[in-house]
């Protein structure tokens, strides 16, 4: 279908016209391509067909280099199309939080934000191996830029160290990438770079060795870019240091190319070696729910707290993924869409107060309810919704991917890979995020106001304008729809959910089946599950 290439050459097109513009116009240019790109999105998500399904929408082929089997294949599966969606929704609202913050080479600036929002539908829509690497490797470039030319005064440092990191996982992913392609030809004869047809290749024969190091060298790549512990640590100066809209970005839809890399390449391709490692990987995800918990506890700089914040979080949805259940992978594939909207939010949020005080230290500034009351209910809504309050999107994500975890146990989905412990250490970091974003709302938003000196000359309202509004409310108002509906995402993807597990054997047993149940009942408050 067309509606695929459409939303891939868009931006692009956009993003020519962006360079080609005069500098004013290019903020406008980049808005309106946003939001055709989201329009299109929208007609794209109508004409999908495939919901709740297990089937690919949106096909398509353009043939490359066809005697090598390099294709342009694109297409969707829903939980493809629920992350297109989530891209295409925050990107006009990445551009229209940026209308104040950048005021220096406009072009570049909007250019390179076109240009990673095409790089990320592309990951996305990749049906062919060697496209879909294409499009998660270029999502460096413009970030790399975004940093480098519009960050804080650290952002040196801090575009190296994200592009070192990321850069080399990648690389070591594309080493497993290629052994899987070489395996093939070498038995078909031919080369092939479709993922489905390597993805059955792999589990029908790799041996369990083999598998092992597939399962080393793809996580290696997607685990620096979610980012998981102990390869995060180029996540929070990133986040510090890269302006508003680049730290959206990230938070919303880059961090999510990693935990998309698992659903759609480590599950279906290392079946056995993940049964056999997911309790390792469960505990590096534990490790970094605590562990970047506790750092957030003692953070001063409030940005650099909402970014350890998530590498805790991200932690949920990696435990989700390798319950290997289908409510954690539901859980999961929500916690990726959820963490885009309110951490996204909170970046915004972060963003404006910066822009009137040039501090972001919670020692020097305090008490905005008072001078800031629109800012400052947006700020306690959107952490009530990072914290997972019942009611808002985050509790229902966190709540799919504890039960997954904890029904994963000897008497669970899948016997001895996770289970009851897993789950309530990880439920420990549910306490300890609420403490530290409830302790920096209480320093920011209440108590005796507190300015840094010389904070009244700038040229922006005291509170916040249309413009910042109109960027928040659409966040607002998705959060409160998935939280009480959650459903509209569940049953969107329940049939690529359990495609996805279909190949781990007695993956899902009548006692997983029974907690799966047990939960959607407790969700949908039946008393008598």
């Amino acid at each position: 279908m067309i509606w695929g290439w459409i939303m891939l050459v868009l931006p692009l097109i956009g993003g020519i016209g962006v360079i080609l513009s005069s500098g004013r116009a290019a903020r406008s240019l980049a808005l309106l391509t946003t939001l055709v790109t989201f329009g299109v999105s929208i007609q794209a998500a109508i004409q999908f067909g495939a919901w709740g399904t297990g089937e690919f929408g949106l096909v398509s082929s353009l043939p490359l280099m066809a005697e090598v089997g390099i294709n342009l294949s694109i297409g969707a599966d829903s939980i493809s199309m629920l992350l297109i969606l989530l891209t295409t929704f925050l990107m006009p609202l990445a551009v229209l939080g940026s209308w104040t913050a950048v005021s220096d080479r406009l072009k570049e600036y909007y250019g390179w934000l076109l240009v990673i929002e095409a790089a990320m539908i592309g990951v996305f829509l990749a049906k062919d191996l060697v496209f879909f690497y294409v499009c998660f490797e270029f999502t460096l470039v413009p970030m790399y830029f975004l940093i480098a030319i519009y960050g804080g005064s650290g952002r040196a440092r801090a575009c190296v160290k994200f592009f070192l990191y990321t850069f080399t996982g990648s690389m070591i992913a594309l080493v497993g990438f290629l052994y899987v392609a070489w395996s093939y030809a070498q038995m078909h004869g031919d080369w092939s770079f479709q993922i489905d047809a390597l993805s059955s290749f792999a589990v029908a024969n790799l041996s369990m060795t083999e598998q092992v190091w597939l399962l080393a060298a793809l996580m290696i790549g997607f685990a620096v870019k979610i980012p998981l512990f102990p390869v995060h640590t180029w996540l929070p100066l990133a986040h510090t240091e890269a302006p508003t809209a680049g730290s959206v970005i990230l938070a919303g839809v880059l961090l999510k190319l990693g935990t998309y890399g698992i659903y759609r390449f480590v599950l279906p391709m290392a079946p056995e070696a993940v049964v056999d490692w997911a309790p390792i990987i469960g505990i590096l995800a534990i490790i970094g729910i605590i562990y970047a918990g506790l750092i957030c506890w003692i953070q001063t700089d409030v940005k650099k707290l909402v970014a350890y914040s998530s590498v805790s979080h991200l932690g949920f949805c990696v435990l989700g993924l390798f319950a290997l259940n289908p409510m954690g992978l539901q859980g999961a594939v929500l916690y990726m869409i959820n963490h885009g909207l309110s951490t996204g939010a909170l970046f915004f949020l972060i963003g404006m107060m910066y822009e009137r005080y040039h501090t972001r230290d919670m020692d020097s500034i305090g008490g905005l309810a008072s001078k800031m009351p629109v800012w400052s209910f947006f700020m306690v809504f959107f952490v009530l919704a990072s914290v997972g309050l019942p009611g808002l999107n985050g509790f229902v994500s966190e709540f799919l991917c504890l039960i997954a975890t904890f029904a994963a146990g000897d008497t669970g989905a899948y016997p001895g890979v996770m289970g009851p412990w897993f789950a309530a250490i990880a439920a420990l970091g549910m306490i300890v995020a609420a403490m530290y974003l409830l302790i920096m709302v209480g320093k920011i938003v209440f108590g005796p106001l507190r300015e840094p000196a010389g904070s009244d000359h700038h040229e922006l309202s005291t509170d916040l304008s249309i413009r910042e509004i109109t960027v928040l409310v659409p966040l607002a108002i998705m959060c409160v729809v998935l939280g009480v509906q959650p459903w509209i995402a569940i049953d969107a993807m329940a049939g690529s959910v359990t495609d996805a597990l279909a190949i781990y054997p007695e993956a899902v047993t009548e006692a997983a089946q029974q907690a799966r149940e047990l939960g959607v009942s407790l969700l949908a408050g039946d008393a008598t599950p």
